[in-house]
C-alpha cells in the first residue's frame, strides 16, 4: 500500500471531508485529539465512542449488551454533522457507516503505539484520571503480556495487522463505495491534515463540505 497521507483520491491534494467523518485506528494513535480538532473546524459534534461503550468497572456494552451499544451508535450519529472518534468497526458499520462521507485512519508504527500507550498509562494513572464515568487507568496490568485480556500493550502489538487488512477490506469493498478514505502514516501527516482542514475552514473554503 502506498505510503501517501491519501488513497482513494484523484488528486495529491486533501479531499473534501464532507460534515460526517470517522477517525479509527490502532489504540494510541491520537484519534480522540484528531477528532476533536476535526469537529471544532467543522462545527460539528464530536462523538467517541469508548464513551459509549464503557460502564463502570470496565465493563463494555460491545461484549455485554451489544444492542445497546448499537442503539447508542445510532442515537449519537442521528443528526448531519459529527465526526467520531474510536475504532468498534463492526458496529460502526452496521450503525452510522451507511451515512459516513470520510473515514480518517490514523495507520502509525507500532513502536510509536507501544510508547504511547505506556507514557499514557503511566500519567493517567499516576493522576488518577477519571476515564469514560467512573473507570481509572490501571497501569501495571499494561506490561503483563501474559494477561492478554488487561494488556493494552498486548493488544496494541497484537491487532495491528488484524486492522490494517481490515481497513484495506473496506477500502475495496464497493458497498463502501461513497466513502473517502484518507490513511495518515506518520505524525507528521496527522499535523499537515489537521492545519490543512483547520485553515480551510477558517477561510471560508469547502473543504469541509460535501
Amino acid at each position: 500500500m502506498p505510503s501517501t497521507p491519501v488513497e482513494r483520491s484523484s488528486t495529491s491534494t486533501v479531499p473534501s471531508i464532507g460534515r460526517r467523518v470517522h477517525v479509527i485506528g490502532n489504540s494510541a494513535t491520537g484519534k480522540s485529539t484528531l477528532a476533536k480538532q476535526l469537529a471544532l473546524a467543522l462545527d460539528a459534534d464530536f462523538v467517541e465512542l469508548d464513551a459509549l461503550n464503557w460502564l463502570p468497572e470496565w465493563v463494555g456494552l460491545n461484549e455485554t449488551n451489544p444492542d445497546e451499544l448499537e442503539r447508542r451508535f445510532e442515537h449519537a450519529t442521528r443528526g448531519d454533522s459529527w465526526v467520531v472518534a474510536g475504532s468498534y468497526t463492526r458496529f460502526a458499520q452496521r450503525t452510522f457507516w451507511p451515512r459516513l462521507e470520510t473515514v480518517v485512519w490514523l495507520d502509525l508504527p507500532v513502536s510509536l503505539l507501544v510508547w504511547r500507550v505506556l507514557r499514557r498509562s503511566w500519567r493517567r494513572w499516576r493522576t488518577k484520571e477519571l476515564l469514560w464515568g467512573t473507570n481509572v487507568e490501571r497501569f501495571w496490568p499494561q506490561l503483563a503480556l501474559w494477561r492478554q485480556d488487561d494488556s493494552l500493550v498486548y493488544w496494541v502489538v497484537t491487532a495491528q495487522r488484524g486492522k490494517r487488512k481490515g481497513m484495506r477490506a473496506a477500502m475495496a469493498d464497493p458497498q463502501w463505495a461513497h466513502i473517502r478514505f484518507v490513511r495518515l502514516a506518520s505524525v507528521a501527516e496527522i499535523e499537515t491534515f489537521a492545519a490543512t482542514i483547520e485553515a480551510s475552514t477558517a477561510g471560508g473554503g469547502d473543504m469541509g463540505k460535501a
